[in-house]
C-alpha cells in the first residue's frame, strides 16, 4: 500500500464489468452479512474495477484448486494434528512459500523490485497468481482468502504503508502476526514498531496493529478502488468512496489522508490551475474553493489526531 499525493458465472454475479457508481459498489461489498462475506470474490471484484480485463472467473477456479491441494497436504497428517488450526497454517505456509509438488516447484515470493506494489496491476490477485511475485497487498490477501476457505481464523492488520495477517489459534485463543512477505513467519508487534515508525496514539486508536473485523478488513481490500479513482482524476467519486470506507473503519488514517488528497486535487484542477492568483478567483467560486481547502485540512487533521504521521519510504 502506497501513499501518494499528500497534503501541498457465480463470479459474474459479483460485480458489473464497470460499476456505474463506485461508492455504491464498495458499500455493497462492505455491507454484506458477515456470514456471506467472501474475501476472494471481494478482492477480485475490486481488482476488476481497477482493470476490467482481468479474468476473475479463472482466478476463482484457481483458488478453488489451491484449496483442494492444501487439503490434500493436510490429509497426510495424523488426524489429531490435521484438526488443529496451527497445523493448517503450517500446511498453508508450505503450500505458498516452499517449492514442491503442491505448487509445481513455483513458490510465491516477495517482489523485491516493487515492494510497495507501485507498478500498474501489481497489487492484483490475478497478477500475483500468474507471476508468483507479490507485495504487502496481494500477499496477505491470498493468505486470507485461502486461510478462510481452510477454516482458519485470519484477518488483516496494518502498519504504515503495510498490510499483514492476524491469525488466532483456535486451541489457545492467542492471536499471532503473520508476515506474508517473509514466509508468513510469526512476527512480534515490536518488530513492526522498530521497522515502521508509528506513534503510541496510532496504536491505541486502532490505526495500526489492530486485529481488524471482517468489515474493517474488507475496507482495506477495497482501498484500491479509492486509489484508482484518484489516479484517474475522478476526485468527487473518490471522496464518496472514502466516506464509505471510513464509515466501515473510522480509524483508517490512510483513507482519511487519501480523502484529503482527493480534495486537494479537486481544488487544484478546478481552481488553482484556472486561477493562479487568488485575486483571479470569481466571486461565485470563492466559497467553493474555501470548502475544498477546509475539507482537505480537516481530513489530514483527523488522521493526525488519530496518531498518523506521514510515513517515510525506505
Amino acid at each position: 500500500m502506497v501513499l501518494a499525493g499528500l497534503h501541498p458465472s457465480a463470479a459474474e454475479e459479483l460485480v458489473p464489468l464497470v460499476p456505474s457508481n463506485p461508492a455504491t459498489f464498495v458499500r455493497a461489498l462492505l455491507d454484506a452479512p458477515e456470514a456471506e462475506m467472501n474475501f476472494g470474490r471481494a478482492k477480485l471484484a475490486v481488482d476488476k474495477f481497477v482493470d476490467p480485463s482481468i479474468d476473475d472467473i479463472a482466478a476463482l477456479a484457481e483458488i478453488g484448486s489451491m484449496v483442494v491441494t492444501v487439503n490434500k497436504m493436510i490429509a497426510t497428517l495424523p488426524p489429531d494434528a490435521a484438526s488443529t488450526s496451527m497445523e493448517r497454517v503450517k500446511a498453508l505456509r508450505a503450500f505458498l512459500y516452499k517449492g514442491g509438488w503442491w505448487n509445481n516447484g513455483r513458490p510465491f515470493e516477495y517482489d523485491l523490485s516493487d515492494p510497495y506494489g507501485q507498478k500498474p496491476g501489481s497489487q492484483s490477485l490475478v497478477n500475483y497468481l500468474a507471476t508468483r511475485k507479490g507485495n504487502c497487498v496481494s500477499m496477505p490477501a491470498l493468505f486470507i482468502i485461502l486461510g478462510q476457505r481452510l477454516g482458519l481464523n485470519v484477518t488483516l492488520s496494518t502498519a504504515p504503508l503495510h498490510v499483514f495477517v492476524k491469525f488466532t489459534d483456535d486451541a489457545t485463543g492467542k492471536t499471532w502476526n503473520l508476515e506474508t512477505t517473509s514466509g508468513a513467519g510469526f512476527t512480534r508487534d515490536a518488530w513492526y514498531r522498530q521497522k515502521l515508525e508509528m506513534t503510541d496514539e496510532a496504536i491505541s486508536n486502532g490505526v495500526y496493529l489492530k486485529t481488524l473485523s471482517q468489515r474493517e478488513a474488507l475496507s482495506i481490500v477495497a482501498t484500491p478502488v479509492l486509489d484508482s479513482l484518484i489516479a484517474t482524476g475522478r476526485y468527487e467519486e473518490a471522496i464518496a468512496v472514502a466516506d464509505v470506507l471510513i464509515e466501515a473503519y473510522p480509524a483508517n488514517a490512510y483513507t482519511l489522508v487519501k480523502k484529503g488528497t482527493a480534495y486537494y486535487r479537486l481544488l487544484d484542477t478546478t481552481i488553482i490551475e484556472k486561477y493562479p492568483k487568488q485575486s483571479d478567483i470569481p466571486a461565485d467560486r470563492i466559497a467553493y474553493a474555501n470548502e475544498l481547502y477546509q475539507a482537505n485540512r480537516q481530513a489530514f487533521a483527523k488522521a493526525e489526531a488519530l496518531g498518523w504521521r506521514e510515513p517515510k519510504l525506505n
